[in-house]
């Protein structure tokens, strides 16, 4: 690698003018001691030997004073050429202290920064291993346990057959869910999943959500309503698949954690000419505030037992995060431990808004 160098002048110029004066003064002065009366001649010599001095100072002081600290600077660079550092090692090298303490300090930023986002990201990844594995494991023991008890002579008996056979196919759509979902998280991030924008009614989508969650939420007898009887229905511009996917895992989220006997009610806010805030509530366990801020994250659960008594693949939350990036938007969370938890949003508005009639 060629490293070029920067040069500095300023410490050889103002150290030889400083010699310059100083000895052409005490020659002088010597002078008109010994040759009084040779004014013209002592003027002639000063001048002349400042220019000489000088030259021979900045040259002398340049050279030896910029090679002292070039040997010195270029073995700080060769070192830090070791870490492959881009941005010290295409720069030529300069022997400006100031100049090179701002770039060392940069440096020493930059990497200490990216460290920590190393290592941040390998604990991530170590969390998100785990967490895959535990998903996976406990659908595929389930399987495996119904196959090998089949095998083992359970086959022979016909209701114990069909009855082992229903929850090994339970166990696989288990596993399909889970891998879906998988496949949809890894799609948002890679950007590989596109949208299919459109304009469509907010409120009436949230209804279709409510029907086809409605038998869900009855097994814990939740009501699902919206805030407001007279809501008012706003055109949306979005991917209408996904914004009801973004709605089904929230609410069946509200409904997993709900009460029994609770309710989970939706509301739908006008922020500004614009912008349209969507908000699911419910009365039910809430997050404690140190949990808030991973809820998003993939498979993290609030619940350190690991229980899934619920079912879920673990990545609702994350694909709704995901989904709501992707229309340029954002979601939040507020949750108070046994009150309840509120996530919103915000979409685009498409048109203007019309009245609607809500169940």
């Amino acid at each position: 690698m060629k490293i070029n160098f920067k040069k500095t002048y300023k410490f050889a110029v103002k150290s030889a003018l400083y010699i310059s004066l100083f000895a052409t003064g005490f020659v002088l002065m010597l002078m008109s001691l010994f040759y009084k009366n040779q004014l013209q001649h002592q003027v002639a010599f000063g001048i002349i030997f400042i220019i000489c001095i000088y030259i021979f100072s900045f040259l002398v002081l340049q050279y030896r004073v910029e090679r002292f600290i070039y040997r010195r600077v270029k073995k700080i660079y060769d070192d830090v050429s070791l870490l492959e550092s881009t941005t010290l090692i295409n720069q030529p090298i300069t022997t400006d202290m100031e100049t090179l303490s701002r770039e060392v300090k940069k440096f020493a930023t930059d990497k200490k920064l990216e460290i920590e986002m190393l290592e941040i990201r390998e604990q991530y990844r170590r969390e998100f291993l785990g967490n895959v594995s535990h998903e996976l494991k406990t659908p595929l023991f389930t399987v495996q346990g119904y196959v090998s008890t089949l095998l083992d002579g359970a086959m022979d008996d016909k209701n114990i057959r069909k009855k082992y056979l229903k929850r090994a196919e339970k166990g696989v759509e288990r596993l399909i869910y889970i891998v879906e979902d998988l496949d949809m998280i890894t799609k948002l991030e890679s950007g590989d999943l596109d949208l299919v924008m459109s304009d469509f009614n907010i409120v009436e989508l949230i209804q279709n959500v409510f029907d086809l969650l409605e038998m869900k939420a009855d097994k814990k007898k939740i009501k699902l309503a919206f805030e407001s009887k007279n809501v008012q229905s706003v055109i949306i511009r979005g991917d209408q698949d996904r914004i009801q996917q973004v709605l089904e895992n929230l609410i069946v989220n509200s409904i997993k954690y709900g009460k029994e006997g609770g309710l989970t009610e939706v509301g739908v806010v006008n922020l500004t000419k614009k912008k349209v805030l969507i908000r699911i509530s419910d009365n039910g366990e809430g997050v404690e505030k140190q949990n808030i801020p991973r809820l998003f994250e993939r498979f993290y659960r609030v619940d350190k037992s690991g229980t899934r008594s619920e079912g879920g693949s673990g990545l609702g939350l994350a694909i709704v995060k995901h989904i709501i990036e992707a229309h340029k938007e954002k979601v939040y969370v507020e949750s108070e431990f046994g009150i309840g938890s509120e996530f919103s949003f915000t979409l685009e508005k498409a048109h203007k808004t019309i009245k609607a009639d809500v169940k």
